[in-house]
C-alpha cells in the first residue's frame, strides 16, 4: 500500500492521547485538589499550615502536629459539583463544520474523602498519618459532540498515604516536621478518532466512499496506573501567643503509568489497514507507558489571634508546574510516540480568611482566595477548560461534645471564562475547534473530629 508511512505518522495523532494525564478542572490550579480539610476550606484554605485543631496538617505542614494533645482522629468528605458547558464549534480539514452538539454538562459531582490521625507523646514528639486525594477529577462529554476528536471522558484518581513526624525544638514556640508520601495514580481517557480524515489524507485510499472527514469515526480509550514516593517537610514558628508562621514544601512525585490502549475501528477501515503488512499492526490494542510528574508545592501560612474570639489567617502557595513541560506516550505496538508540549510554569494561590468564636458551641469562619491557572490559550484543550479563579468560602464548627466536633463548609468558585482555540495542522488531522466555557464550581464539605 502506498504512503503507509503516513498512517504510521498519524497513528498517535489520531488518538490525541497527549494531555491525558493533565485533566482539566476549574476549581484548582491545573489538576490539583486542595480539598483535604473541611475546616480549612471554610477559610478558603487560609492558615492551612498553622491553624490549631485541624489534623490535616499531617499533609499540609507536619510541623504543626506538635500543637495537638493526646490522639485526634478526623474524617472529611467534600463533594465537588463542577459545572462546565461548552459553546462554540469547529471545522474539519475540508473546512466543513464539525457535526455534533455542545457536549452537555462536562462536569460531574465527585466526592473527595480524606482521613487523618495524630498522636502526641509526652516527650514533644508527634506522629501522624493521612489518606487524601491531592490531584484529579472527572470530566465527560456526550457521545458525538462537536469536540469529540479532542476529548470524550477524562478521569484521574490519586490517593496519597502520608506518614509524618514532628518534634518541638523549643516547646510552644518552634517545631519541625517531615513526612513520606506514597501516591497511587490511576488515569483513563477516551476520544473519537476520525479515521475518515486519515484515509482521505492518502491518495491511494482517498477514492474510497468512506474516506471522508467525519465519515468513519472510531474510538480510543487509554487506561494506566502507577505508584510513586515523595516527601514533605515543614517548620512551625510561634514567637508569641498571638502569631504563628508556617512553612512547608511538598516534593515532586514521579510516575510511570503503565496500562493499555483499546481501539474501536470501523470494519471497513480495519479491512483497509489489514490489506497491507505495513499498516496491519497499526491501531491494535496493546500496552502503553506514560511518564507523569506531579508538581512540588511550597506554602507559607500565617495566623494572628487578635483575641480569644477572632483570628485572621493567610496563605501563599506556589505550585511548580514546570514539571509538566510535555506528555509523551510510548506505545508498545509500532505506533509512534505521541507528544504534546504544555510549557506550564509556576502558579500562585493566595488566600485570606478568619475565624470567630461565637460561643463555646459554635465557631464561624469565612475566606477569599485567588488561584492562578498554569494553562494558556495556546495550549488549552477540552480536557483542560481551566482559568484563573476566585474562591468565596464560609464554614462553621459545632462542638457537639467535649470530645467531638462537626465541621461544615461551602465554597463558590468563579473562574474567568476559559476559551478554546485549537488549530490542528493538516498533517495531524486538520480539525479546528473554537469556543468558550460557562463554568463554576460548588464545594460542599462535612467533617468530624474526635479527641481521645
Amino acid at each position: 500500500m502506498q504512503h503507509a508511512h503516513r498512517y504510521t505518522r498519524l497513528t498517535a495523532l489520531a488518538l490525541g492521547i497527549t494531555g491525558a494525564l493533565a485533566f482539566g478542572q476549574v476549581h484548582a490550579s491545573g489538576f490539583q485538589l486542595k480539598e483535604n480539610s473541611v475546616k480549612a476550606m471554610g477559610r478558603a484554605f487560609a492558615g492551612s499550615g498553622v491553624a490549631a485543631g485541624d489534623s490535616s496538617v499531617v499533609a499540609n505542614n507536619p510541623a504543626a502536629m506538635t500543637q495537638f494533645e493526646g490522639t485526634t482522629f478526623q474524617a472529611d468528605v467534600t463533594v465537588i459539583d463542577l459545572n462546565a458547558k461548552f459553546s462554540g464549534g469547529g471545522y474539519d480539514v475540508l473546512g466543513r463544520p464539525l457535526t455534533g452538539g455542545d457536549g452537555g454538562e462536562a462536569g460531574d459531582m465527585t466526592p473527595v474523602p480524606a482521613m487523618s490521625i495524630i498522636h502526641k507523646f509526652d516527650n514533644g514528639l508527634s506522629v501522624g498519618a493521612m489518606v487524601s486525594a491531592p490531584f484529579g477529577l472527572k470530566t465527560e462529554y456526550d457521545n458525538g459532540w462537536v469536540g469529540r476528536y479532542y476529548a470524550a471522558k477524562s478521569e484521574l484518581k490519586t490517593v496519597d498515604l502520608t506518614l509524618s513526624a514532628a518534634f518541638e525544638l523549643v516547646p510552644d514556640h518552634l517545631s519541625v516536621g517531615a513526612g513520606i508520601v506514597w501516591e497511587k495514580a490511576e488515569a483513563e481517557l477516551s476520544k473519537s478518532v476520525d479515521f475518515g480524515t486519515l484515509l482521505f489524507g492518502n491518495p491511494a485510499t482517498r477514492p474510497l466512499p468512506f474516506a471522508r472527514p467525519q465519515a468513519s469515526d472510531g474510538f480510543a480509550k487509554v487506561e494506566g496506573d502507577d505508584t510513586g514516593l515523595g516527601w514533605i517537610i515543614g517548620v512551625n514558628f510561634r514567637p508569641n501567643d498571638k502569631l504563628a508562621i508556617g512553612l512547608s514544601h511538598r516534593s515532586e512525585i514521579d510516575h510511570e503509568l503503565e496500562g493499555s490502549v483499546d481501539w474501536t475501528v470501523p470494519g471497513n477501515v480495519a479491512a483497509v489497514f489489514a490489506a497491507s503488512p505495513t499498516t496491519r499492526p497499526l491501531f491494535q490494542d496493546g500496552k502503553v507507558l506514560a511518564k507523569l510528574t506531579t508538581p512540588a508545592v511550597t506554602t507559607v501560612s500565617v495566623e494572628y489571634k487578635f483575641n480569644d474570639q477572632f483570628s485572621l489567617m493567610a496563605d501563599y502557595s506556589e505550585t511548580d508546574w514546570s514539571s509538566l513541560q510535555e506528555i509523551r506516550i510510548d506505545f508498545a505496538n509500532p505506533d509512534p510516540d505521541s507528544v504534546e508540549h504544555f510549557g506550564w510554569d509556576t502558579t500562585r494561590f493566595m488566600a485570606l480568611g478568619g475565624e470567630y468564636k461565637l460561643n463555646d458551641t459554635w465557631t464561624l469562619r469565612a475566606g477569599y482566595a485567588y488561584d492562578e491557572t498554569p494553562t494558556t490559550y495556546a495550549a488549552r484543550t477540552p480536557r483542560l477548560p481551566d482559568e484563573d479563579r476566585r474562591w468565596y468560602s464560609i464554614g462553621a464548627t459545632w462542638n457537639f461534645s467535649e470530645n467531638l466536633e462537626l465541621n461544615f463548609s461551602y465554597v463558590r468558585i468563579e473562574p474567568d471564562t476559559p476559551e478554546i482555540g485549537i488549530v490542528t495542522p493538516p498533517a495531524q488531522g486538520g480539525q479546528r475547534l473554537f469556543g468558550s466555557y460557562d463554568s463554576n464550581v460548588n464545594l460542599f464539605g462535612v467533617s468530624a473530629q474526635y479527641h481521645f
